[in-house]
């Protein structure tokens, strides 16, 4: 069962090695294990609901307690502590866009707030409901989950917009096809949520982002449907397509989703290599791309990131003896690891490993062993659970991420690390914090932070730890010619920063386009566009 105040299945558990923790015990001591809270002690906090009966709305607190946090740090605060401030005052549970008109229509009228939720895994405050003298209704859509149509001459599918992604591939793979969209999220987040938050997969460079994926659908709107065609290009005017790309439930609820699929591969493999330094690895990659060299995956962890996954990986034994072998090999300190994948026939593989491998080696790359891209593949969406592992040891970890061209990717990267490091240094504590480059293009790549840092005494001390940490990280972002976000949306949490971005206009024209859609801000109030103060 999914687990009500943390990420995944509950019966899962992904153990940490002891030379791990005791390698995180060394970088950064250890904060106490907070208390955490019961579940049913939650329920007891929720309030009366202020909505009017309707028999699509429950209005159950434990409902309203699952449905009133994200999976961000703060959320995850707020989970553990009990301590979750606001609850939707119900959730509906539509069937079919018909019942999220009837829904939302029924909001419309009796002027409630409405947050759309897909698999509820947002780590930027996107269905997280505000303090609000107006009722609030969450609408899940993890009901409309079935693949409802699939034109194989075309390769269109249509999906309910609820769907998460393991149904996304294995109703695809019983016909022969796959979306390849793998968002770190996958085992949770939904398409509809990835149209909306303009996302990410982690083999975009064979399968594209979800903009070269989303085709076309339904959105639900208080004005009425929008439907758009599927047409493979057009000259037109704006595209539509890119009014409903990253709206984040501001404009209508996304209810069906026709998305560009592709035949399965024959063969798909996954390698690592290790080169000498940085610069090398983030040479090797923007190479790789500018060359286009047809990988599905590639992914440079810088060397903290390196040392950091090995240390956590267990094995010690295997680990010195690879860091022996590499050493041998003029690979020693400060090396960074690449981890790539290839897709496609066999043909096709073998030529493009032949012409990745000659490339890696001219700057000096090692091949790793083969079990190294064996357990990337089989750990892939595992990464989540290491929150809980780490909580348990008294630490907190987040990431953040962003995007810029290839002539600012050091310099970013460094200054992005460094204003993490620095943001407790009046309380003497340096987080650890790492990070690797992914989502490679022609023009430049996505760079990912990680960071971990001690709990605090409480949870307030430690959420205020986490936000200093956050605004800091933000304004560096947001002053270093980069996006607020590459992959994880705006949110409420990065809401505040996208006029960096986007600009005085920019902005006016979204608000614009928001309230022509929604004249009366019921939708998603305070994501993407701040909310104005009255």
């Amino acid at each position: 069962m999914r687990r009500w105040n943390g990420w995944g299945d509950d019966g899962f558990e992904m153990a940490t090695p002891q030379n791990g923790i005791q390698y995180l015990n060394e970088q950064v001591p250890a904060g106490p294990v907070l208390a955490d809270a019961k579940l049913e002690s939650v329920c007891a906090k929720v309030p009366e609901s202020r909505l009017p009966e309707h028999p699509l709305i429950s209005t159950k607190a434990e409902d309203r307690v699952r449905h009133a946090r994200g999976q961000s740090l703060p959320d995850w605060l707020a989970m553990r502590s009990g301590d979750f401030d606001v609850f939707p005052d119900g959730v509906s549970f539509p069937q079919s866009t018909e019942q999220v008109e009837e829904t939302l229509q029924f909001a419309y009228v009796n002027d409630i707030e409405v947050i759309p939720y897909g698999g509820g895994t947002s780590v930027a405050g996107h269905i997280n409901p505000l303090a609000s003298d107006k009722p609030v209704l969450t609408i899940d859509m993890g009901h409309m989950n079935q693949l409802l149509d699939l034109n194989t001459d075309s390769q269109i599918a249509t999906f309910g917009a609820g769907v998460p992604g393991p149904q996304v591939e294995s109703q695809l793979r019983a016909r022969g096809y796959t979306l390849g969209h793998f968002p770190q999220s996958w085992e949770l987040s939904t398409l509809g949520g990835w149209v909306a938050s303009r996302s990410s997969g982690q083999q975009s460079l064979r399968y594209g982002r979800i903009e070269q994926m989303f085709a076309g659908g339904t959105m639900v709107t208080p004005k009425g449907r929008l439907d758009i065609p599927t047409i493979p290009a057009s000259s037109a005017g704006p595209d539509v397509r890119e009014m409903v790309l990253g709206s984040e439930g501001r404009m209508g609820i996304i209810s069906e989703v026709k998305v560009r699929v592709t035949p399965l591969a024959d063969q798909e493999t996954f390698f690592a290599v290790f080169l000498p330094n940085f610069e090398a690895a983030k040479s090797a990659v923007r190479l790789i791309v500018q060359n286009k060299i047809p990988l599905s995956m590639l992914r440079v962890s810088n060397a903290l990131e390196t040392e950091t996954q090995l240390k956590l990986a267990g094995h010690e034994n295997l680990i010195k003896w690879l860091e022996r072998y590499l050493a041998l090999r003029g690979v020693s300190d400060g090396k960074c690891l690449l981890t790539f994948g290839v897709t496609g026939n066999k043909q096709q593989n073998k030529t493009s490993l032949k012409q990745a491998f000659k490339l890696f080696k001219q700057f000096g790359g090692v091949k790793g062993p083969a079990m190294m891209g064996e357990k990337w593949a089989e750990n892939r969406f595992k990464f989540p659970y290491l929150r809980e592992n780490l909580w348990l040891e008294g630490y907190a970890v987040d990431t953040f991420e962003t995007a810029t061209d290839w002539h600012r990717v050091t310099d970013l990267m460094n200054d992005m690390e460094a204003s993490v490091r620095d943001a407790l240094k009046e309380e003497g504590i340096v987080p650890h914090v790492y990070t690797h480059l992914s989502h490679m293009y022609t023009q430049g790549c996505s760079i990912y932070t990680t960071y971990v840092f001690p709990n605090g005494k409480t949870y307030e001390e430690t959420l205020a730890r986490w936000q200093k940490i956050k605004k800091a990280a933000s304004t560096t972002v947001a002053n270093g010619h980069a996006t607020i976000s590459h992959q994880h949306g705006v949110g409420k949490d990065h809401a505040p920063y996208m006029s960096a971005e986007k600009g005085p206009l920019g902005m006016h024209s979204i608000e614009l386009l928001a309230e022509g859609f929604d004249p009366k801000q019921l939708l998603n109030p305070g994501t993407l566009l701040e909310r104005k103060q009255k």
